[in-house]
């Protein structure tokens, strides 16, 4: 992973203000904790260790109206491309600061193809 993207990976406490363990997130979007594990392993989720002891979880903002945002599979797999793990993914997705707002926010509110012009221009 470059410099770069190491520098996107802090400490998630205070980064996103809440989780979602796989159990829990598979309540929400109506699937079993296996799909989850699926969903993360194909970029239509991202997930990681919020703090020491806890367990691999997704961010609560990732999903929506019991369905995975809008755009953000797309971003995943753009950010993944570009040589982020999840953890750099999601500190992006929650700090870049090149926006009016985060990207999580922008994609919320379904203005996702500023976003992912954003993360395509990461690559280069």
């Amino acid at each position: 992973m470059s410099e770069r993207i190491q520098d996107l990976t802090p400490d998630f406490a205070g980064l996103v203000e809440e989780w979602l363990d796989w159990s829990e997130a598979g309540a929400v979007l109506g699937v079993t904790p296996a799909k989850i594990r699926t969903m993360v392993r194909d970029h239509e989720l991202a997930a990681a260790v919020p703090a020491p002891g806890s367990p691999p979880s997704v961010p609560a903002l990732f999903l929506q109206d019991g369905l995975v945002v809008k755009g953000l599979p797309g971003l995943l797999t753009v950010l993944h491309d570009g040589g982020f793990d999840d953890r750099a993914a999601i500190a992006w997705i929650f700090t870049d600061a090149d926006l009016p707002g985060r990207p999580i926010d922008a994609l919320r509110e379904n203005r996702g193809s500023e976003v992912k012009r954003r993360a395509q221009a990461l690559g280069f």
